[in-house]
């Protein structure tokens, strides 16, 4: 089943989407919307959440990185994240802004020393994330700073949650992302360096995940820029297809 969270008429919501069409969800009070009548929100609400550095070899090799010997993971701030439909910010003055079709991992239960034969047991489900990155504040591929990944609107995340037992084989996902039309990006989840399960046992050998972490599992080969006006869909085969608005920034004086 593929699950979300909205706003609508004044008031959160957890919805389903109405089978056979994503276009449609259904509230549990059995309306059902458009999907452009709500307002989407991460379809979970965030714990911790881990990212991968370099966990395709093809988008290493098009940054002239050899590939890891071991996950280059870095945590990022639940201020990024927007929904589906969202508007992300690119900040004034940057030179380069580039989007990362990823397929999101999220926890369902905790999780300590997990064997990776046993990880998919604590699976919850699965999401898409489009994490853009400032590469212009970039310092090393290996370990980006809080300026390049945690800028407030620069993860939207969703629409849906898809439940782990829906998606038979997440290692033998088509992975895409258009800009305003053009595909700039192709690639498969069987191209990870680091599998899922290979990710969900090395973190857990070092600290406790929890239900609603998230593990976002890297990005192919294929960026490019983007700039304010751009519509950007990552989608990923089975999981579901994620619309974001670049607009540019505008800054307000805080008290």
């Amino acid at each position: 089943m593929k699950h979300a969270r909205i706003a609508y008429d004044g008031a959160v919501h957890h919805a389903v989407a109405v089978p056979g069409d994503d276009t449609r969800l259904q509230l549990r009070d059995g309306r059902v919307l458009r999907e452009t009548e709500v307002v989407w929100l991460p379809p979970i609400e965030p714990r911790t959440i881990f990212a991968l550095g370099l966990n395709y070899a093809d988008h290493a090799k098009e940054l002239a990185f050899k590939a890891p010997a071991e996950p280059l993971a870095f945590l990022k701030g639940p201020n990024t994240l927007i929904g589906h439909r969202e508007h992300t910010v690119r900040p004034a003055g940057v030179a380069f802004m580039h989007y990362e079709c990823e397929l999101v991992v999220v926890m369902g239960k905790t999780a300590r020393n997990v064997p990776r034969e046993h990880a998919y047991e604590y699976v919850a489900g699965y999401t898409v994330a489009n994490d853009y990155a400032i590469r212009d504040y970039l310092e090393d591929y290996y370990r980006p700073n809080l300026r390049v990944k945690s800028r407030d609107t620069c993860t939207p995340i969703g629409p849906w949650l898809v439940d782990r037992d829906d998606v038979p084989d997440p290692m033998n996902l088509a992975l895409r992302t258009t800009v305003n039309g053009r595909v700039t990006q192709q690639g498969s989840t069987r191209d990870m360096i680091f599998d899922i399960p290979a990710l969900i046992a090395w973190f857990s050998s070092f600290m406790t995940l929890g239900a609603g972490d998230m593990i976002l599992t890297g990005t192919p080969e294929g960026l490019a820029d983007t700039q304010p006006g751009d519509e950007v869909v990552t989608e990923i085969e089975g999981i579901g297809r994620l619309v974001s608005t670049i607009v540019a920034e505008h800054r307000k004086e805080t008290a």
